[in-house]
């Protein structure tokens, strides 16, 4: 598609989508990176962060499987067309039975989990002495309610998004964020708290963030819900169609949680602080991610959902410049990490019990990440468009291939790179997130050669792509240039000295190159 094309209201309104959304995780993310501050602050890398990080992990297992991405894959682009044709009374009575089998679905989930967590916990991380695998019980005996909550608040995102109404559902996870760091906080200046029992404090408050998380969204929804009720879907309009394309994305989302799981305890086998260092990375990782490929795809999908009758060249001009949106981002945010992931690893944990090592330890991993942010994130915009073609089989095919080469490639790597590191802390953790690298950009190409056959040619021009990486590399540089030449300081110091001119850089190179902020309007 031209630079010069003209603008169009659907463009406009999908810009204007992935704006709120974007600003809604963006929101969300910066309380959760003073969260990630608090935690570093104090637990560092220790037996009781590797607890809590693995503790999380079940809990999220559930949250994928029955969570956003999921149950917008199978429940928006039915819903949104019943909008479409004006069919409200059956798109009420859809919404109503898809409430009902999810919460019978989610509280079965957590029953099993809350059951199942004392076998599990000593057999996936048997080096862990008993205390740390006893509070990993806990821990995630008290996560798995906060879990059914955060399910039943995918269903309300399907709902507000469908209506086009993004920003809420978004930054609702700030009070989940709130929550936790007042626990933290509170639990350590107020009531003396520390180690095992401030942890404990800490998933307390992150249940209670769950159902803030939840309540917050009621009062936007209920607006659009006045005609349901409840039911497991017996004879609703739709429900057949949503569950036959919620398996192959459940199956598809249970084959990338066993992957994690996969990591996790191959990390679990590694030097202590493995899976900690790998949670802190991973949070910087997820960011860009969240904001410019979930960010997309979620303000895509209902979209793209409503759109799927129209000429083919017309979705392949939709998907190239959402991907162009995406990667204006995205390729620069990967090339910062990968060259001053320091800087911005020490900006926000180094401080208490996360010192200097474990900072260029994170750093390594994060930059094994670094590389693969730009598939991850396109294939979250690429899957969306799958599913509002109404094919969820297409993107669970190439999750499987992308699962089974990404830990190949990590346990080939990971003991390795666990050779290299300061004292106890080790890289073995950034073998594991080079397979995971890999992995992404082998399923980016199926997902694009598999798409071309759907709506042709689409994507922005390998031109634009080298443009944008040209202008990423150059900003970096001064970004580096910058951490040479100024006095050391405290890391925030640091991190504003020379990300912020890296980033005027980019822009005005972008800019001046006719890649600048038109991207939100205008395909490439």
């Amino acid at each position: 598609m031209r630079d010069d094309a003209p603008v169009t209201s659907e463009e406009g309104s999908g810009g204007r989508a992935a704006a709120s959304v974007g600003a809604g995780i963006f929101l969300s993310k910066i309380f959760g990176f003073v969260r990630e501050r608090v935690f570093a602050h104090y637990f560092g890398a220790s037996g009781y962060a590797d607890a809590w990080w693995a503790a999380l992990r079940m809990p999220n297992v559930i949250r994928n499987l029955l969570g956003e991405g999921t149950l917008s894959a199978s429940m928006i682009p039915v819903y949104a067309e019943l909008l479409e044709e004006d069919r409200e009374e059956e798109a009420a009575r859809f919404a109503g039975a898809a409430l009902g089998i999810l919460t019978v679905a989610a509280a079965s989930l957590v029953l099993i989990g809350v059951a199942v967590a004392p076998v599990l916990v000593p057999l996936f991380f048997p080096v862990w002495s008993a205390d740390i695998q006893d509070l990993t019980v806990q821990l995630i005996r008290i996560l798995l309610p906060m879990t059914g909550l955060f399910v039943l608040s995918a269903w309300t995102l399907g709902i507000l998004n469908s209506h086009r109404t993004f920003f809420v559902t978004f930054v609702a996870p700030v009070f989940w964020n709130l929550s936790m760091i007042t626990a933290m906080i509170g639990g350590a200046i107020y009531f003396g708290l520390e180690g095992r029992e401030l942890v404990v404090a800490l998933a307390w408050g992150a249940l209670v963030g769950g159902a803030l998380t939840l309540l917050v969204q009621i009062p936007f929804l209920a607006r659009y819900v006045s005609g349901m009720r409840l039911s497991l879907g017996r004879g609703v309009t739709g429900v057949r169609e949503a569950i036959r394309n919620f398996v192959p994305v459940v199956a598809a989302r249970g084959i990338v949680n066993v992957s994690g799981w996969i990591d996790l305890v191959l990390a679990g086998r590694l030097m202590p602080g493995a899976v900690a260092v790998m949670g802190y990375a991973q949070t910087f990782a997820n960011l860009p991610i969240s904001l410019f490929g979930t960010g997309v795809a979620a303000a895509e999908l209902p979209e793209l959902s409503r759109m799927r009758q129209e000429h083919r060249d017309v979705l392949a001009e939709r998907v190239t410049a959402s991907l162009t949106r995406a990667l204006y981002f995205l390729i620069p945010s990967a090339v910062i990490y990968a060259t001053l992931g320091d800087v911005v690893v020490a900006a926000l944990y180094q401080t208490g019990r996360f010192g200097p090592a474990t900072t260029l330890i994170t750093w390594g991993v994060l930059g094994a990440y670094a590389v693969g942010l730009p598939a991850s994130a396109s294939s979250r915009v690429l899957s969306s468009t799958f599913y509002a073609l109404r094919d969820t089989r297409t993107p669970a095919k190439m999750a499987y291939v992308r699962v089974a080469i990404s830990v190949v490639v990590g346990v080939s790597l990971m003991f390795p790179a666990d050779e290299l590191g300061f004292s106890t802390l080790r890289l073995g953790a950034a073998g594991l997130a080079l397979g995971s690298t890999v992995g992404a950009w082998i399923e980016l190409g199926l997902l694009r050669r598999a798409l071309k056959r759907e709506i042709g040619g689409h994507g922005p021009s390998l031109g634009v792509l080298l443009r944008l990486l040209m202008a990423a590399l150059i900003a970096s540089l001064v970004g580096v240039l910058v951490q040479v030449a100024v006095p050391t300081s405290r890391p925030i110091l640091v991190a504003v000295e020379t990300l912020i001119p890296a980033g005027v850089v980019y822009l005005v190179l972008t800019g001046w190159m006719g890649l600048g902020m038109p991207l939100f309007r205008r395909g490439a």
